[in-house]
């Protein structure tokens, strides 16, 4: 249920509870980072820069005369479960700009290079949360980003897992919205908000960030090679992927209203972002063993159960045991999962790690 704090004509939306599958704020060493040298691959980044420079999105994010009708046709669980898609995009969007602007700061004097593109990412980020928020706004709501700032737990990750993680996050945001804009370009019927007709030059935003990251990647090669960066990459596509999954099993029914299978479409989501990380990762995940999926399966069950407990008629000691349960069946599944084959890219994609 969407909880409120009425303000003058819109509400501030008051952010959803934070968990392990909410959207996360970041922070990193910045001395670490203002470090790298991308010498050894500088033509692609220099080249990635000339992409983020030509701004092509500059007057794509402006709002047209579609938006400007009333939704209250909206069944209240549509509308539900819309809102909620927009406040999780808005603050992942959020997130990525609060990190990009922090990063081009600190490394302004240090690293101009880096600096450059972590400033202009920042501002594809800023575009697009905006977009989101003022788009809540249709449905009388606001998101209040300067009370996210201070109010969110910031989580810390080294440079290098920044690096893995923000280029398959980026990625993954690509096919995502790429893939919900074909649908509904096929399905016009289904669109219920005009914001999905934005999604096709807004995933160029995601792809290009993706790109820029996979430069920096490839200008570290010990980040690439080995039997660590092997470890490291497993790890953040099982993560990356299986959050999607987990969160996106809980809210089917917003798949569901725009016409979509949300099953097929987090698996073909997840077979293109795994297809496309072959080319940068020293390893992929094997996505078409028949395990795989059957065990995201499993996790994302066990997920719903979990967050079904509260509604539950439990004691505090029935709760605390049955929680303890399910959480550890649901690692013990990312554990399997974890441990399943992977394809090497190094070795013709044939070779088990």
């Amino acid at each position: 249920m969407t909880q409120t704090v009425t303000t003058s004509k819109l509400s501030t939306k008051v952010p959803a509870k934070e968990t392990l599958l909410t959207p996360r704020f970041y922070t990193t060493d910045f001395d670490e980072m203002a470090s790298i040298d991308v010498s050894e691959n500088f033509d692609e980044v220099e080249a990635c820069l000339e992409e983020f420079r030509q701004d092509y999105n500059e007057r794509h994010f402006i709002r047209d005369s579609e938006f400007a009708q009333s939704w209250s046709n909206l069944d209240t669980k549509t509308r539900s479960l819309f809102i909620e898609f927009l406040e999780r995009s808005c603050t992942a969007e959020f997130s990525g700009f609060l990190l990009y602007k922090e990063l081009s700061r600190s490394l302004k004097d240090r690293n101009p290079l880096l600096a450059e593109g972590f400033a202009l990412m920042s501002r594809d980020e800023a575009r697009h949360a905006g977009f989101l928020n003022k788009a809540m706004s249709d449905f009388n709501l606001i998101l209040d980003l300067g009370f996210l700032t201070k109010s969110r737990t910031y989580t810390y990750f080294a440079p290098k897992f920044i690096l893995y993680a923000t280029y398959l996050s980026e990625k993954i945001g690509y096919w995502r919205y790429i893939t919900i804009y074909r649908h509904l370009e096929h399905s016009p019927s289904s669109r219920i908000y005009p914001i999905f007709r934005f999604f096709e030059s807004w995933c160029q935003d995601e792809n290009r960030h993706g790109d820029f990251f996979a430069a920096v990647l490839k200008s570290q090669p010990q980040l690439l090679q080995g039997w660590e960066s092997k470890l490291w990459c497993r790890f953040f596509l099982l993560s990356v992927f299986a959050t999607m999954y987990l969160n996106d099993w809980q809210r089917a029914g917003f798949y569901q209203a725009i016409g979509l299978d949300p099953k097929k479409f987090d698996k073909y989501v997840i077979k293109k972002t795994n297809e496309n990380s072959g080319k940068l990762f020293p390893i992929i995940l094997d996505v078409d063993n028949p395990e795989f999926f059957t065990g995201l399966d499993k996790c994302a069950d066990y997920n719903l159960e979990l967050a079904n407990l509260p509604k539950q008629n439990l004691s505090s000691i029935e709760y605390t045991i049955k929680k303890f349960y399910l959480t550890s069946l649901l690692v013990g599944n990312l554990l399997k999962l974890f441990l399943l084959p992977v394809i090497d890219t190094e070795k013709d994609w044939a070779t088990a790690f």
